[in-house]
């Protein structure tokens, strides 16, 4: 005779719920937006169905919506009307990423405003610092790409940013901007890094919505190798002593164990990008009938949060906020 049967506590609804061990909120996720200088644009992005290019001008009811969700934080990428090899529209004070942060403030306040700091959609040639003068090489200069990221970090910050994100992978790039911040005077505005971040394929609908496919070469001399658990333990490590106040692991879903280990390991608020390629899978196979999307995406999201995220960047942030309400 069976004594102990786990089955007896998934009998009912109730009971599952009083025994739940992992929960999903609104408050644990974040909303991407993509910023594109001009106006009158709402540019629907193909290979992201739902999601579209904005112009500020036309942020109010995207906001509005996030905020009645009570989803409390965006992360904002930008798209400029002008690229260079150096990305000098990263830090314009009147490019995308700065007007909308002034905007988001504005009409919804309480709202946590993550900026990016990259410059990959800045730059002409799609990499995410100056290159080398080689041709073609596709060799990112670090120390002068510390530089660049710096002024980017500060340009958000005079915006009105809460958060910055540094996301380019280059070596020293959170002392860089923890510096440059603390010298213009935003010893407040926190650093989400992104320390563990995997040259990986789940970006391609990504650098559609961004622009920031490289014209040449790929980012793997930057970006880590997916294969390299140790070495992302080793990226989060240095960017803590750096100054970083949270940080990220990107992509989520093939590297849950690398959330584990992080979560386990390290005491600060660790975030995870559920990118751009997992969130197409997933409406792609519903669209064909192949999957139910609100089970298959909020199963997916319950997985990150039960690895140990503290917070979710998702694009599906607002249905599945929808979706937590309606249960």
């Amino acid at each position: 005779m069976l004594i102990n049967r786990p089955r007896r506590l998934r009998r009912t609804p109730a009971l599952r719920r009083m025994v739940c061990e992992t929960v999903l909120s609104a408050d644990d996720l974040i909303a991407p937006l993509f910023v594109v200088a001009g106006s009158g644009v709402v540019r629907p992005i193909r290979s992201m169905p739902g999601h579209a290019q904005i112009s500020v001008d036309q942020l109010d009811p995207e906001i509005s919506e996030i905020a009645e969700l009570q989803i409390p934080a965006v992360l904002l990428f930008g798209i400029p009307a002008h690229k260079d090899p150096t990305g000098s529209s990263g830090w314009d004070p009147e490019g995308p990423v700065p007007q909308a942060i002034r905007a988001i403030k504005r009409l919804a306040p309480q709202l946590t405003v993550i900026a990016d700091v990259c410059v990959c959609e800045y730059t002409s040639h799609g990499h995410c610092g100056i290159l080398a003068e080689t041709p073609g090489s596709g060799d990112v200069l670090n120390d002068p790409t510390l530089e660049i990221l710096a002024r980017c970090a500060v340009a958000y910050a005079d915006a009105g940013a809460d958060i910055v994100a540094p996301s380019a992978m280059m070596d020293g790039q959170v002392a860089a901007i923890r510096a440059a911040l603390d010298a213009a005077g935003y010893t407040q505005v926190a650093i989400l890094s992104y320390a563990a971040k995997f040259a990986s394929a789940f970006y391609g609908p990504f650098r559609e919505a961004a622009e920031s496919t490289p014209a040449f070469g790929d980012r793997r001399a930057y970006q880590m190798d997916p294969a390299n658990g140790r070495e992302a333990l080793r990226e989060v490590e240095l960017d803590i002593a750096e100054g970083a106040d949270m940080i990220m692991v990107k992509p989520a879903g093939a590297y849950l164990d690398i959330i584990s280990t992080v979560r386990q390991r390290y005491h600060v608020p660790l975030a995870a990008y559920q990118v751009s390629g997992e969130y197409a899978m997933i409406k792609a196979a519903a669209q064909l009938g192949w999957l139910d999307e609100r089970r298959a995406a909020l199963e997916s999201l319950i997985a990150i949060r039960r690895a140990g995220a503290d917070m979710i960047i998702t694009y599906f942030a607002k249905d599945a906020a929808r979706w937590i309400a309606a249960e």
